[in-house]
């Protein structure tokens, strides 16, 4: 009996120890309603060819001014924000995008073998409406959303430009993702 007794307690003894996993802390997103963000328009795996934006070249500027607080602590994965468009998107002589159209993105919670938590929000535009047309699209804060070396990117048939309209000078600065 004395033996089984110290044979149990060497067993709880040596599953008793401290195990440390990975940390699960991520790093929060934090983004002020009338923040304006420079989003990075990203290759469409299956572009539609009738569509206007597939004219962009991946890595083409955006900016947006986000319309309500977005917050990884208090808002979840998946949660839809509004904004607006700030500067206009043209290619050649044609503007694409006006400023004032609205944008619809989400906040997402990306897999990210770089960081060293793993993880990392972001935020994503998925679509633009305007004057009542609807435009799918992607866009991201980062460049790109590789961590390996930035894939070249076709080259458009016209030269698209951004044009910087209505962004204001007192306009907080622009939030990066670690």
């Amino acid at each position: 009996m004395y033996r089984f007794a110290v044979v149990a307690l060497c067993l709880v003894g040596l599953f008793a120890g401290v195990g440390r996993g990975q940390s699960s802390t991520i790093e929060p997103l934090h983004v002020a309603p009338g923040t304006v963000l420079t989003f990075h328009i990203q290759t469409r795996l299956r572009p539609t060819g009738g569509d206007t934006l597939d004219g962009f070249p991946r890595g083409t500027v955006l900016h947006v001014k986000v319309l309500e607080p977005i917050d990884s602590r208090v808002n979840p994965d998946g949660f839809e924000f509004h904004g607006s468009v700030v500067s206009s998107l043209a290619l050649g002589d044609e503007v694409i995008v006006h400023p004032d159209a609205d944008v619809h993105g989400l906040l997402v919670l990306l897999r990210s073998g770089s960081h060293p938590e793993g993880f990392r929000y972001e935020l994503l535009i998925t679509g633009i409406t305007d004057h009542g047309k609807t435009l799918a699209l992607t866009a991201s804060l980062n460049p790109s959303f590789f961590e390996a070396a930035a894939q070249p990117a076709a080259a458009p048939s016209k030269t698209p430009t951004a044009v910087r309209e209505n962004i204001p000078a007192s306009s907080p600065a622009n939030t990066k993702l670690p």
